[in-house]
């Protein structure tokens, strides 16, 4: 039976500083949940309303209705964890790095974690104002990824003034990227749904790179962030495969 103080808190975690304050974030379904248990993350709790995933996991067993009440699905999972923020830690800047400068979209974000798992970035880093990475649909949207990418959060410009590498932005007037010689160390940046790369971050760009658009005479806005993310980190990882 989960407390009423229990339910309040879980329910508190959907926003930032209460995540923050009590350094916990939810996980729900079972292949994810699964995938933090074999992780570095220290999983706290798990409910569930299946009794053979609660003698699996040694978690506690609720009603359906609780888990409904707790649950921040439309369509509440069986099983939901709390889990452990980690502490931040210092990582060593080499190999292909991406950074996000304000990206605010929790899917994008999501997508993109999964993206840095797939191409082997290790290492995301992510401006202050970047939706957090422990957000409950950034989490959903990373398929458990994210217990193997570490995200940093960060003031970017400062990072990127003692980064020692070569600097990359992504712009709609850059040089197209399939004519360029790229490194296997650098750092890429991604911007803004809508606002792209912010300008005091530009000025530290040191090669616009673009995705060319082909087959239509009007030109389309953008490229979703998370779409590009693919093609230029795809990019990267064939110059050098």
């Amino acid at each position: 039976m989960l407390s009423h103080n229990q339910i309040k808190l879980i329910r508190s975690l959907k926003q930032k500083k209460s995540r923050q304050s009590h350094r916990l974030f939810v996980v729900e379904g079972l292949k994810s949940i699964e995938e933090f248990s074999h992780s570095n993350y220290l999983i706290k709790e798990i409910y569930t309303v299946d009794a053979n995933i609660a003698d699996k996991l040694g978690g506690f067993l609720i009603s359906t209705k609780q888990m409904s009440q707790i649950s921040f699905l439309k369509t509440p999972n069986v099983v939901l964890a709390l889990v452990e923020i980690p502490l931040p830690e210092k990582f060593k800047e080499n190999g292909l790095l991406l950074a996000l400068d304000d990206v605010s979209d929790p899917g994008n974000l999501g997508t993109i974690i999964r993206l840095c798992d797939w191409f082997g970035v290790a290492h995301l880093i992510c401006s202050e104002n970047t939706v957090d990475c422990y957000n409950e649909k950034v989490v959903q949207a990373s398929m458990g990824s994210l217990t193997r990418v570490q995200v940093h959060y960060l003031d970017l410009a400062e990072f990127i003034k003692q980064y020692n590498g070569k600097v990359f932005g992504a712009f709609m007037d850059g040089e197209v990227i399939y004519k360029q010689t790229l490194p296997e160390n650098a750092l890429v940046i991604m911007g803004n749904e809508g606002q792209g790369i912010s300008e005091h971050i530009e000025q530290l760009v040191q090669e616009k790179v673009c995705i060319p658009q082909f087959g239509s005479d009007k030109p389309v806005e953008s490229l979703n962030v998370a779409t590009a993310t693919a093609i230029i980190l795809n990019e990267f990882r064939r110059s050098v495969y």
